[in-house]
């Protein structure tokens, strides 16, 4: 018999299957998250590009053991065809939470548009906005965002 999946591939479709089945988890997974950009925060500051946050997040998290995938293609399936479009998302931690990084002054709406459209397209339940520009992540450099996916799904323990 031919296995044509790899055992990691195995546990990573078990461990999608049997985590992040609930509001707490995904909830927990995203302190996780926001604890990652705040030691970035912590060792960077404010002031530098988008890029140097992005590179350091993906190292902080992998170093946690979370799986990051970064500048991700969207695409969208119409009429039974597949279309790249384009946007881009900056990281999808887990395959369940799409994160947008920022470093400007303030949000824009346009940002928390982009991010909405891009849960919705991907199917995702939760996303966090991250402006690096700020002097405290957690108090006014981020905003979370939930899809009706994530509201269905049961609170947990």
């Amino acid at each position: 018999m031919n296995n044509k999946f790899s055992s990691q591939y195995v546990i990573k479709l078990l461990k999608q299957l049997y985590m992040y089945t609930t509001k707490n988890e995904i909830n927990k997974l995203c302190y996780e998250i926001l604890s990652c950009a705040i030691e970035v925060h912590r060792v960077l500051g404010p002031g530098l590009l988008e890029l140097v946050y992005e590179k350091c997040l993906i190292f902080e998290l992998e170093a946690r053991g979370l799986e990051v995938r970064s500048q991700i293609d969207i695409q969208i399936l119409y009429k039974g065809h597949y279309l790249v479009i384009n946007l881009r998302l900056d990281l999808l931690v887990e395959d369940i939470i799409i994160v947008e990084l920022k470093a400007v002054e303030a949000f824009i709406p346009l940002n928390s548009a982009q991010i909405i459209s891009h849960l919705n397209l991907m199917g995702k339940p939760k996303g966090i906005l991250i402006n690096f520009n700020k002097t405290n992540i957690f108090k006014n450099g981020q905003k979370t965002f939930v899809t009706q996916k994530f509201k269905e799904l049961p609170d947990g323990f």
